[in-house]
């Protein structure tokens, strides 16, 4: 099992002084990688039902900082060396494909070859209609989307055409480093999500916290991969580590789950380096290299 670092460029750890200390002492303690959230606006007052949390909203202020998902992964890059960077989701049908393909190219030019591109569909209406991007569009936008990515970061350039991108063949330079192009991760609690990380998915990041809920979501990704032809062990599972509990992290490891993320408990108020040294220790003593 590995383990990696979540919500990573939120509130404190916007402030780079925090942020470099926890991208490298992660690094120190053997976290596996860090992953980052994105939203670029949050509307105020906005009416969509947040489906991690029971209140139906983000738990934390809508004025907390949240920078750029991406950003910070490039500045960690460039003060690590092993640590993988990825993005635990980018809402990538607000997103043209030709600025995600440059982007996360470019990304795992500078980090060696590190950068793992977690997407998703989203779940906030309210921020699609400040964009002026229709919500109703979102899971075809994403399917053509992740197309499109792969056939960027071809070797050659070709022709790409689908309902919502066209284009003819265009060179998209510098390439990814990894040879397949950058690892795609599907985000999403839902089957819908199951059955994209099927189809089109490199991992599957299901936004949940018991195994059980894992393992139904993971039966139907199976389902789908029959129908294709497709085996599914080849698609790794990626979940979160909802407590520090070595019961959950064996149920979780039986499910079939190869990496759990682990998040710094943003209401503790401490956020000094020692605190966050503190929090690595822990994680690092109770479940890494263990």
């Amino acid at each position: 099992m590995n383990f990696g670092a979540f919500f990573v460029n939120v509130g404190p750890f916007s402030d780079p002084r925090l942020f470099s200390h926890l991208a490298t002492s992660a690094e120190q303690h053997g976290v596996e990688s860090l992953w980052t959230v994105e939203h670029v606006v949050i509307p105020v007052g906005y009416e969509a039902t947040y489906p991690y949390d029971e209140s139906g909203k983000i738990p934390m202020p809508n004025n907390t900082p949240l920078p750029d998902p991406l950003l910070p992964l490039a500045y960690a890059a460039a003060i690590t060396t092993k640590i993988k960077l990825a993005t635990g989701i980018l809402i990538l049908p607000q997103r043209h494909p030709f600025y995600v393909a440059k982007e996360a190219a470019t990304l795992d030019q500078l980090s060696g070859g590190r950068f793992i591109l977690g997407i998703g569909v989203g779940w906030m209406h309210d921020e699609f209609e400040a964009l002026g991007i229709p919500f109703a569009e979102r899971g075809p936008r994403t399917d053509e989307s992740i197309r499109a990515l792969r056939s960027l970061w071809k070797g050659e350039p070709e022709a790409f055409e689908c309902e919502y991108f066209r284009w003819n063949a265009v060179e998209m330079n510098p390439k990814p480093v990894q040879k397949n192009g950058v690892p795609i991760v599907i985000g999403g609690h839902s089957k819908a999500s199951a059955r994209r990380a099927a189809r089109l998915g490199d991992g599957f990041f299901p936004g949940v916290g018991t195994p059980q809920e894992v393992t139904a979501l993971k039966q139907v990704m199976a389902e789908e991969c029959a129908k294709i032809g497709r085996d599914p062990n080849e698609i790794e599972i990626t979940a979160v580590m909802g407590a520090d509990d070595p019961a959950l992290v064996e149920g979780m490891a039986a499910a079939g789950v190869s990496r759990l993320l682990a998040a710094y408990d943003m209401g503790s108020g401490k956020f000094a380096p020692g605190d966050i040294d503190a929090w690595l220790d822990g994680l690092a003593s109770r479940h890494i290299g263990a």
